[in-house]
């Protein structure tokens, strides 16, 4: 009989203390997207575009001609979609290069890219490789150069980043067997012991974590006399006795990515070696994933512009009833929402990549938004491509090549992007995560009012908190600029995207008060209505989109650069975008959401076991979720340094 690990058993109330403790309490800074779901349109905050100064474009220009050089002629993606890996040999040339480096500062070696063109630089590799990309992405977006640039000593950083800069990869271990998104149910602990922690669980999809040479682990360090305790950060030498990948993973896309599990016993970590205090891990980790998320939009970007580029040649040259098939409607709508999109997610990467290099604006609702976005709608570009190559999109491209036809890997692209939609928070989970922060004001104000555990003097003053609050903000969500017919009329070149942004500021508008009225319906119930949420979220994400897309457009059009044809595709945009949010916005009230759950209660009760006769399941026996107790490893390491 095949042992378990004794599960971690926290109460719901306990997980959510949890995760709100982790977050950051205080918005010092403006956000445009907090702003926009609290119904107001605070264009100012990105328009005109916030733009990149010489120095730093001359040095992101350079780097990138280099880098394209690169992955033109090292880079052969064939072989690591065959081969399931990456060369020892593109490695080291990515070191030579400085890849490796590119958002640490110089005095540490690294190369000290802005954020807008570390994006374009990934965006670049992930064309070619996703593989690549994301080992890039792992290292420096939330591996340890991250976290030690925002919270570590000047100790830390002077002993481990000129090594991330040059010479040794990273990776972040934070999900385990059975925790994901509930961080408050973390197992693996982190035990002081004199100057040391000694460190013990084990930690699952490791990325970068079979080749990894640092490590950044979140641990449980027990209260005791002397320590505070709580979830917090350490970096780890994956070389260090104790440390074993015990399996390398493989997934339906991604095929050269180095994930794994990896389990600690005994392992010793200096104490300073802990980033932060402790209780700070998952402080820690969010704060870093407020930019790092950014890097997985930018791919996606980059992912669409490959899908117009393929849709593009393919639909002139294949012909259809006398005439190519991009001149087909049916095929023809496809391209133009490829178009538009890529055109659109491009300008959410640029705008959001720039506010964080200038740090005035706080950006952690963009840049989930971004992430959210991003990966949704790469995947149904992807989707539409491989529909528009017909049976050669479900080919792959060796069998194209055997065939003699060009390989063009769009199955592999399709396969390669659907991790995006789980990596680094799922879409139901990042629409809970900005759900929680567009709701932010209204729990500042009403949150007392709202929570049963409050007595009845912290309602009552939540109560005449409340009253004065919405007393100011209801009535502004009556009318605003998107009302006046002149409004935001600089954006009108022939082409006139004005109307899209009247439209933003009274759909915010309404977007607001609909959270409202939620609120004042459903009360402390509104957190259990995920589905109303998840919309809500999405029509914000819509409306950032737009009002980036327009912002983009006007900004190429001043610079004289294809501004006329970043206007049609920003109307074209804008116009998609608005069915979309109808469509969500009729779905806010008009749903299945109560009988879903109905449903749902009767699958757990076995209520429609009836309907799985009748077929048989090819799956193997063992345990949904592998043993993870604490203890010696029981399997070879398989940790595989690059070059060894």
């Amino acid at each position: 009989m095949t042992a378990t690990t004794p599960r971690t058993t926290v109460t719901e109330r306990e997980a959510r203390r949890v995760a709100e403790a982790a977050r950051e309490q205080d918005w010092r800074k403006p956000s445009f997207a907090k702003e926009l779901f609290l119904g107001r349109f605070r264009l100012d905050l990105i328009h005109p575009h916030p733009l990149p100064d010489e120095e730093s474009v001359r040095r992101g220009e350079e780097f990138l001609a280099k880098l394209r050089a690169f992955c033109e002629t090292q880079i052969d993606a064939a072989r690591i979609e065959r081969e399931a890996r990456i060369p020892d040999e593109v490695v080291a040339g990515l070191k030579e290069l400085g890849a490796l480096g590119m958002k640490i500062d110089p005095k540490y070696g690294g190369l000290g890219l802005t954020q807008l063109y570390y994006n374009k630089a990934l965006a670049l590799v992930g064309s070619v490789s996703p593989a690549v990309g994301a080992l890039l992405s792992a290292h420096q977006s939330i591996g340890v150069p991250q976290p030690l640039k925002m919270f570590g000593t000047q100790e830390q950083k002077d002993a481990f980043l000129p090594r991330c800069a040059r010479t040794d990869i990273s990776a972040f271990l934070l999900t385990e067997p059975d925790v994901g998104s509930d961080p408050a149910r973390l197992a693996t602990t982190a035990v002081p012991d004199g100057d040391d922690y000694v460190l013990d669980g084990v930690k699952l999809w490791t990325t970068n974590g079979v080749v990894a040479d640092l490590l950044v682990v979140m641990a449980r360090v027990p209260r005791s006399e002397g320590h505070k305790g709580g979830i917090t950060a350490f970096v780890v030498e994956a070389g260090a006795e104790g440390v074993t990948v015990e399996n390398r993973n493989a997934f339906m896309g991604l095929r050269g990515i180095e994930n794994g599990v990896t389990r600690f016993h005994r392992v010793r970590v200096p104490a300073a070696h802990r980033i932060g205090p402790e209780g700070a891990g998952l402080k820690i980790a969010l704060t870093t994933l407020n930019t790092g998320r950014l890097s997985l939009p930018a791919m996606c970007a980059g992912a669409g512009k490959w899908c117009l580029g393929i849709a593009r040649q393919w639909s002139a040259e294949r012909e259809q009833w006398g005439k190519p098939v991009a001149l087909h409607e049916a095929v023809g709508s496809k391209i133009s929402f490829i178009a538009a999109t890529t055109f659109a997610l491009e300008a959410v990467v640029d705008l959001s990549s720039q506010m964080a290099d200038e740090d005035r604006n706080d950006i952690r609702i963009e840049a989930a938004l971004a992430k959210l976005y991003g990966s949704e709608m790469a995947w149904t570009m992807a989707d539409e491509l491989v529909q528009i190559r017909g049976g050669r999109g479900y080919e792959t491209a060796e069998s194209l090549r055997a065939r003699g036809e060009r390989p063009v890997p769009a199955e592999q692209m399709l396969r390669d992007l659907r991790i995006n939609r789980i990596f680094e928070g799922s879409t139901e989970i990042m629409h809970l995560l900005i759900a929680r922060e567009a709701v932010d004001a209204h729990l500042s104000v009403a949150g007392d009012l709202i929570d049963p555990d409050k007595p009845l003097s912290a309602k009552a003053r939540a109560g005449a908190n409340a009253g004065v609050f919405y007393a100011k903000w209801l009535p502004k969500l009556v009318a605003g600029p998107g009302q006046l017919p002149t409004a935001y009329s600089e954006f009108k070149h022939g082409i006139d995207l004005s109307g899209h942004l009247r439209y933003v500021e009274r759909t915010a508008r309404k977007l607001a008060r609909s959270t409202f009225y939620a609120m004042s319906r459903w009360q402390g119930r509104m957190e259990t209505k995920q589905g109303f949420l998840g919309r809500i979220v999405d029509i914000g994400a819509e409306l950032f989109a737009m009002s980036a897309a327009c912002v983009r457009a006007e900004r190429l059009w001043r610079e004289g650069e294809h501004g006329r044809e970043a206007y049609q595709l920003a109307d074209v945009f804008c116009r998609q975008a608005r069915i979309r949010v109808e469509e969500l916005f009729g779905r806010l009230w008009s749903n299945t959401d109560d009988l879903d759950r109905k449903v749902v209660r009767g699958v757990l009760a076995g209520a429609y076991t009836w309907l799985e006769e009748g077929v048989l399941d090819p799956s193997g026996e063992g345990p949904w979720i592998a043993d993870a107790t604490p203890g010696p490893p029981t399997r070879e390491n398989a940790r595989r340094p690059f070059g060894s």
